[in-house]
Parts: structure tokens; C-alpha cells; sequence
């Protein structure tokens, strides 16, 4: 009989899947993340020092980092290990890391926040706003159940899935305990990622307090938020049982909502969640003790934010725009995502980022895909169900004083400022990508940062600090570490290729290509190893400061300084239910640039501040991946 505990009475799967390996059963086994040797670190950190600065400069960077890595920093490393050592549980990187964000002021909009947006469904009746909305809340809600249960496929990377990713495997590794399961993995090239990010999807938002935010989760909620016109609603999408609402109900209290026309509010409360963190704080102690604590605890607690828009997608950078920011109304940034889905169906993702990382959203989005598309709840036939949404669904009212409504004015003014000096654009590049690229033995990812590199040197003549994320998931509560895409490597194929391209044989530039390749794929497996510099000196930094240490001049080191301000700042994600990502600049004078190398193109979005120029930015990468195609292609190169 339990295998019809799956299905309510309507006959809907309450669940995605059911593993026959439970969802967590590798967690306990998972390797620790190393502390990287600090000489290594420091060699890796002059390394990524070199291209940036001129001979004086980096022989003053290198005699600080050598006087650290002697004094200072070793009994700093030391002390890390020890402390690690100690907290076997977790990951260095941890603690430090979500005070990072969490003690931020920045608003989380544009600062941290990233999308990604979703691929319209392959049947494209399916693509109406209230059939859309409804099937991706239904899926959404079964992956939650799924997860909750333990029935959610464990997240693994597999280097050989014709062996690990089979039945048999999945047979035998279920019967070996916990706290060993991670060895039995490993023995057949499978790596299991860590999980423990996934619980705060759901019931969790960041809340802004004064100095230092906090998550706050609460999965005793069963209620859906969602906003539409400014407005917030809420209604149950679990009953007292634990158990899905029917998705004829769903969809009904969905229409409800998109039928109901209440005016836009005069002073939509949304616009709080893009304020200044301790700006935001103060206010909603105000709102608190303004009586709207239980309106407060709905938004805070729902499953999840679901953001209706009452207009159609445009294009892509329309689409970017809608996902990253929107109009500031209708979003509720504080809440871990907000599922956006727009008048024509166009859905997406925005996410606040102090909670977790790309791979837990990605892995939601790609089963929320897969489920709404593969096996969607309703059809453009279904009919909602006949019961009285006017009952089921509660629209939240706020009550607002003075105070408040000029505090949400000033905030609509802030946003509108910052969304107003954002732009964003965008190329697609069709004469090739991965496929070409692996026949010619070089890495697709190093092609399009070197392609960054190369063009950041022919607009503005220089080399300058870049970041790449890397996940490390194949470690105990693993964060991300920077991979270091601008090396010495970049530099010199770079300037070869913009400076003096007639110079050189199509050979000779080849060959410059490939050592880019090879340093970079080098640099990417360190990174994923656990094994970059960034986190360490991080790390270090931040033990020093909790200890009441003076900073150490190694720290104050203008080259340090610099080195942080990332005017590059990349991140690519590749995934068949993504159509494309995005995030603001992470410093007022740089590029953020969502990148996707795809079998036979590649797609890249940037967004810059008023002193950057994108278009002109991605123009330069476009030539760059032509130049660098010719040559891979043999082509004979002319400047």
C-alpha cells in the first residue's frame, strides 16, 4: 500500500520521484574542504598578482605576501586549522562566509540577487501565464515534498555514469551505511554534493536587522505568497495532512488572483526588501509595531514567492531586466527566491544569494522544468476547480503611518535611481561553441574567458582583476572559491592577438591558445578541489578580525585591495530548463557577466554602470571568439 501514499485523491503525484538512495544518505561521509598549505596559497595568490601589476609594484606585493606567509600569517593559518580541526561538522568557510553576506548593507537587489530564467515550454499552448503558474507551483511543491521526504535523488557528479548512474549501483550503495557511502561512490568516479542548503528553498527568507541580517526558516507554514499588481496574497497549497492541494484548486485561486482587480497600492510595501539593509531594519521594527506582524510572519514564512506580471516579454534584454530587478512592486527580494512568471508565461528565477548557491537553484529549477513540462498537473482544457477562491485566498494589508510611506517612497526613489543607471545587453555568437571547441582539444570555458580577457584589453588597454565562481559542493557544507581567470597565460595571448596579430604565425597563436587552455582547465580543477587561494586569505583575514589582530600590512596592500575590486566578475551555468543568467556589477565600475557555452553557440549577457561601456564590451568579445575561432579553425590571420 505505500506505494499509493504518493497520490491524493485526485490522483496528482504528490511526488517528483522516489530514490531508492535517500536524499541525504551521503551527506554524513562527505569530505571535508581542505585549508589549502598556506605556501601554496600564497604562490597561487602572486600568480594572479603577476598580470595586474608592473615590476615595483609586484616585487612590493611579493615581498609583503613572502614577510606574511613567515610571520603573521602562519600563526594565523595555524590557528584556522586548529579551529577546524574543532569543527569537523562544517567547513572553514562557512561561518565567515554567511557573515559576508549577511552582514552586507548593500541592498540585496542588483548587489547579490541573481536570475535565471527558464526556457519556455516545448508545447507552447502551455505557456499561458495562469496554466504555467499553476504547473510550476504544483512542481514546485512536489519537489519540496520530494525532498522533505527523502525521496529526492541525491545531487551527485558523475565522471562515469554508464557505471555509477545505474540501477545496480543505486541497489548496492543503499545498503552501505552513512557514514561510508561516500567511499562506495567514489570507487566508481561518482561525487556526491553536498545537500544542505536545499532545506532553506522553502519557508525562508533573510530578514534585515541592524548590522548582521538573519535566515529565518519556519516549515510548519503550508501557505503559497503570491504578488501581483504591487498586492500580496496568500492561500494554502498544503492541507492539514501534509498533503498537495488538488491542482484544479490551485489554479483557481491562481485565477482569483489574476482576475482580481484591486488597485496597485499607493505605497507598495516591496519596495523595502531593495532598501538598505539597517535603512530596511528600522523600518520594519516600525511596521512591526505598527501592527502588521502577522501580515509580516505570512510573507516571511510562505512556501515560496510567486510573482505574477501583468505584461508580456519583449526580448532578452526586457527579459533580463524582468528577472533581475522588475519594477520593484511586484518582488518580495528577501525571500530565498521569487518564481516570476510574466503575462505571456515567460518564467524565471531571482535569488537571494546569502542562503546558498547556483547549484541548489539550478537543481530546482531543472526538476521543476522537467516536471512541468514532462508531467504537468493541468492542461489548457483543465477546468479550475468550482470553490470559493474569495475564502480560500487572503489578500495582506499593511498598515502603514507617515513614517513608512515616506520610507517606501524613498525606496521607490532609490530603486528606480539604480535600476534607471543599470544596463544590460547581451550577443549571441553562432560560428561555434563546444562541439568545435573539444574537437580542437581546448577547453570551452577557457575560450570565453580568454575571449573576456582579450576584450576587456582591446576597449580599455588593460589587464584587470577577474573572478569565475566555482562551486565546491564535492565538500561538507562547500561554498564556491574564485577561479582566477586572468593569468600571465591570458595576458600574452591576448596582447599577441590585439596588439600585433600580423606578428604571429596562425600556429604560434594556436599554440598561445592551448596554453590558455591548459592553465586555465588547471586553475578550474584546483578551484573545484578546494584548492584556490581566495577562501584561505579569506579565511585568515577574517580570524584575524574576530581575534581583534591589527590587520596585517599584507592586507592593506593596495594590490590586495585591487585584486578584490573585480571589475570582471563571470559566472556561467549550463542546463537544458535555463535559457539564461544574470547578476548586476559587483563593484560600480565593472562587467557581470552570465555566460553559457553551448554544442554549436555561445550566449553572454553583461551588465554594467554608466562608467562601463557593455555594448561596446561585447562587441569586443565577439571579435575576440571570431579571431580566436579563425585561428582555432586554421584560418590565416591579418590585423
Amino acid at each position: 500500500a505505500r506505494w499509493w501514499r504518493g497520490y491524493s485523491s485526485a490522483g496528482a503525484a504528490e511526488y517528483l520521484h522516489r530514490s531508492i538512495v535517500p536524499t541525504m544518505h551521503y551527506q554524513k561521509s562527505l569530505p571535508r574542504l581542505p585549508v589549502p598549505k598556506l605556501e601554496d596559497t600564497i604562490r597561487r595568490y602572486l600568480n594572479a598578482q603577476k598580470p595586474l601589476l608592473n615590476d615595483d609594484q609586484f616585487r612590493k606585493t611579493e615581498e609583503l605576501a613572502h614577510h606574511f606567509q613567515k610571520g603573521i600569517g602562519r600563526e594565523l593559518h595555524e590557528q584556522l586549522v586548529a579551529q577546524d580541526n574543532q569543527n569537523k561538522h562544517t567547513s572553514y568557510i562557512t561561518g565567515p562566509w554567511f557573515d559576508m553576506y549577511l552582514k552586507a548593507r548593500e541592498p540585496v537587489v542588483l548587489n547579490f540577487n541573481a536570475f535565471m530564467s527558464f526556457n519556455p515550454d516545448p508545447k507552447s499552448e502551455y505557456n499561458d501565464q495562469l496554466i504555467r503558474a499553476t504547473n510550476m507551483t504544483v512542481s514546485a511543491v512536489r519537489f519540496m515534498k520530494t525532498f522533505r521526504a527523502g525521496y529526492l535523488e541525491p545531487e551527485v557528479f558523475h565522471l562515469n555514469p554508464e557505471k555509477s548512474d545505474t540501477q545496480i549501483f543505486k541497489k548496492i550503495i543503499r545498503f552501505v551505511p552513512s557514514s561510508l557511502s561516500w567511499f562506495g561512490a567514489y570507487m566508481v568516479n561518482a561525487y556526491p554534493l553536498d545537500m544542505s542548503q536545499y532545506f532553506r528553498l522553502f519557508n525562508s527568507t533573510r530578514l534585515p536587522k541592524l548590522n548582521r541580517d538573519e535566515l529565518y526558516t519556519d516549515e510548519k507554514a503550508k501557505h503559497l505568497l503570491v504578488l501581483r499588481n504591487g498586492n500580496f496574497y496568500v492561500f494554502d497549497v498544503i492541507d492539514r495532512d501534509g498533503n498537495m492541494l488538488k491542482p484544479s484548486e490551485i489554479q483557481a485561486h491562481l485565477k482569483y488572483i489574476l482576475t482580481d482587480n484591486s488597485p496597485a497600492p499607493a505605497f507598495p510595501l516591496g519596495y523595502l526588501s531593495s532598501e538598505n539593509r539597517d535603512t530596511w531594519a528600522l523600518l520594519r521594527k516600525n511596521l512591526l509595531d505598527n501592527g502588521n506582524e502577522e501580515a509580516l510572519q505570512k510573507v516571511d514564512s510562505a512556501v515560496f514567492c510567486l510573482s505574477l506580471d501583468d505584461f508580456p516579454i519583449k526580448d532578452f534584454v526586457h527579459l533580463s531586466h524582468t528577472m533581475l530587478h522588475g519594477d520593484g512592486a511586484n518582488r518580495w527580494y528577501d525571500k530565498s527566491f521569487n518564481l516570476i512568471i510574466t503575462k505571456d508565461g515567460t518564467a524565471g528565477i531571482n535569488f537571494e544569494h546569502s542562503w546558498g548557491d547556483g547549484v541548489a537553484v539550478l537543481r530546482f529549477q531543472n526538476e521543476v522544468f522537467k516536471d512541468s513540462t514532462k508531467a504537468p498537473a493541468i492542461s489548457p482544457q483543465s477546468q479550475p476547480a468550482s470553490v470559493d477562491s474569495s475564502r480560500a485566498v487572503q489578500k495582506l494589508d499593511f498598515k502603514l503611518n507617515d513614517a513608512l510611506k515616506a520610507g517606501i517612497t524613498k525606496a521607490k526613489q532609490k530603486f528606480d535611481a539604480s535600476v534607471e543607471a543599470l544596463s544590460l545587453n547581451m550577443i549571441q555568437f553562432h560560428e561555434g561553441g563546444k562541439d568545435l571547441l573539444k574537437q580542437k582539444k581546448v577547453s570551452p570555458d577557457a575560450v570565453a574567458q580568454l575571449a573576456f580577457q582579450m576584450a576587456f584589453l582591446r576597449q580599455y588597454n588593460q589587464t584587470v582583476a577577474t573572478y569565475e565562481s566555482c562551486s565546491t559542493a564535492a565538500f561538507k557544507h562547500g561554498r564556491t572559491e574564485t577561479i582566477r581567470p586572468a593569468s600571465m597565460h591570458t595576458k600574452k595571448c591576448s596582447e599577441a592577438f590585439v596588439r600585433e596579430l600580423s606578428k604571429h604565425s596562425t600556429e604560434e597563436l594556436q599554440k598561445l591558445i592551448v596554453e590558455c587552455s591548459k592553465y586555465h582547465g588547471h586553475l578550474t580543477k584546483e578551484a573545484a578541489m578546494g584548492q584556490g587561494f581566495d577562501r584561505h586569505l579569506f579565511g585568515l583575514r577574517y580570524l584575524a578580525l574576530s581575534k581583534d589582530i591589527a590587520l596585517p600590512d599584507f592586507y592593506q596592500d593596495q594590490a590586495y585591495a585591487r585584486l578584490n575590486h573585480n571589475i570582471i566578475s563571470t559566472s556561467t551555468l549550463l542546463s537544458p530548463a535555463v535559457q539564461l543568467g544574470g547578476f548586476g556589477p559587483v563593484v560600480s565600475d565593472g562587467f557581470g557577466v552570465g555566460y553559457q557555452v553551448h554544442n554549436d553557440w555561445i550566449g553572454c549577457n553583461v551588465s554594467s554602470y554608466p562608467t562601463r561601456n557593455g555594448k561596446e564590451f561585447l562587441q569586443c568579445i565577439y571579435k575576440s571568439l571570431e579571431d580566436i575561432f579563425n585561428v582555432l579553425k586554421g584560418k590565416k590571420m591579418s590585423s
